[in-house]
């Protein structure tokens, strides 16, 4: 990625201007960091020496980022829960079929619940990457009830005594409140089997600020406990991951970067950062 190195590069040569200054600005702009957060970069830049730099603004995006553990919950002796949650188009159903990936290459067993049952063609897919990856899929009837789905399946991931269920939820109803009520509501029926451990909502990183409106919009309704990034690949600029946890506090706990199951890793806040510069 290295996008702070190649923006950075004409004052590492020895130019100075106000019109450099001005052209960094609008690249660390361009690259979804937003205007407040790249003004404040240029001005640390500005007061660094030269040669001091990277190391300047690193320490003040690294104090951007959020301090809250970034691996994904375990429970030794019950299931797991995790609903997954999202707008439609943000590769969600997906994400959810590569964490499901992710936690079989860890040797956990895992449940899957198609609890998006307002789109036919989520269910489709998420059956598809059941047969795929080995795992069951507990459906519903097309426009039944989510909660309905997700208290089966919670009720079969207590009794099989497996070590995840993995809930995918819709991410359009016919307005905000009708979408909020109704993960609201998901989660009351699985609470009443088991606790509900995480709620990951995924975003696409090449939405940029309007990936933090999203975030903002689901934390206004659920408790978010962290952050699946789609689309984490060449197309990405690479300053939202700064940008949201800047102003969600939520911490990013994958990235997905393909399409393929195993295009889905773990976020490595120190990585991300060397990623900038080298």
């Amino acid at each position: 990625m290295a996008i702070f190195s190649k923006i950075f590069s004409k004052i590492r040569a020895g130019s100075s201007s106000t019109g450099d200054w001005e052209e960094i600005e609008e690249a660390l702009i361009a690259s979804d960091l937003g205007a407040k957060s790249a003004a404040e970069i240029v001005e640390i830049a500005k007061k660094s020496k030269v040669d001091q730099i990277d190391e300047a603004v690193t320490a003040s995006l690294q104090s951007w980022l959020s301090k809250n553990n970034r691996e994904i919950a375990f429970n030794a002796d019950r299931p797991t829960t995790v609903m997954i949650v999202g707008v439609n188009g943000t590769g969600k159903t997906t994400s959810t079929a590569k964490l499901v990936s992710h936690l079989k290459r860890a040797n956990k067993s895992v449940l899957l619940a198609a609890a998006d049952t307002f789109r036919a063609a989520a269910v489709e897919q998420l059956q598809t990457w059941g047969e795929r990856l080995a795992v069951e899929v507990i459906t519903g009837p097309v426009n039944g009830d989510p909660a309905s789905v997700a208290f089966d399946a919670t009720t079969r991931a207590k009794n099989d005594a497996v070590n995840y269920l993995i809930i995918d939820t819709a991410g359009r109803l016919h307005t905000k409140s009708d979408l909020m009520d109704e993960l609201g509501k998901i989660r009351r029926v699985v609470e009443k089997v088991l606790p509900v451990d995480e709620v990951l909502l995924v975003v696409d990183a090449t939405t940029g600020q309007n990936g933090i409106i999203q975030a903002k919009m689901f934390m206004d309704s659920v408790a978010i406990t962290g952050l699946i990034l789609t689309k984490m690949d060449g197309s990405a600029k690479g300053g939202i991951a700064l940008a949201i946890e800047r102003e969600t506090g939520v911490p990013i706990k994958f990235i997905g970067t393909g399409e393929g199951a195993e295009d889905f890793e773990s976020f490595s806040a120190e990585g991300y950062l060397n990623g900038l510069f080298r």
